[in-house]
């Protein structure tokens, strides 16, 4: 299993971070060791002072499929989930002043906190709601029709790098609203009104 991000999918979120705006899907990855399942506490990790919360909605593959044509992508994933790609800001940005990779800020252990998954056909897909909670405060509001690239589009543009695997999983971008967690806070995710994912930080 795989987990394949996708970076600057909404533009309030570019906008708030001073970033180009992209010409194509900015793709990065997570390996599955960066999974937090059952609302298992987030653990603050030693070798950074800025980690930051961005929250996103989450597509399972539910087939094999490479070089899928977007008017099909749709076939290819059947249920959703709700995460957090946690992302060390400060080793972020200086792993991008050198022009490295950004693994280490990004694919750290824990750094993907996913909900339970529920089947896409309770929502509309592209009119979908969903919001962080911190401390019982909104910090990103986001729904998917603000999003750059579809999740058709995405799927479709992945598969002609890489073969997409039954239980692979696709971050598809965040919203305006990131910001620092700290040890002591309290995350709840929210898609529509339904409560997904509720952890602390520790």
């Amino acid at each position: 299993m795989k987990i394949i991000c996708v970076g600057r999918n909404y533009v309030d979120h570019i906008e708030e971070l001073k970033n180009d705006f992209p010409t194509a899907p900015v793709i990065f990855s997570k390996p599955d060791s960066a999974i937090l399942r059952k609302n298992d506490a987030f653990y603050y990790p030693t070798f950074s002072n800025s980690i930051h919360h961005e929250v996103e909605v989450v597509l399972k593959v539910c087939k094999l499929g490479k070089n899928i044509q977007e008017k099909f992508a749709h076939k290819y994933y059947e249920e959703i989930a709700l995460g957090i790609d946690f992302t060390a800001r400060d080793v972020q940005s200086e792993l991008k002043s050198k022009g490295l990779p950004w693994d280490l800020a990004k694919g750290f252990n824990g750094s993907a906190p996913i909900s339970k998954f529920v089947s896409k056909e309770n929502y509309d897909m592209n009119n979908l709601n969903f919001n962080l909670e911190v401390n019982g405060d909104n910090r990103q509001i986001g729904n998917t029709s603000k999003m750059i690239y579809s999740f058709d589009y995405i799927i479709s543009f992945i598969s002609q790098y890489f073969t997409l695997k039954i239980g692979d999983l696709i971050f598809t971008g965040t919203p305006a609203g990131v910001a620092e967690v700290k040890v002591g806070d309290n995350l709840k995710g929210y898609m529509e009104d339904k409560l997904m994912f509720d952890f602390d930080v520790k």
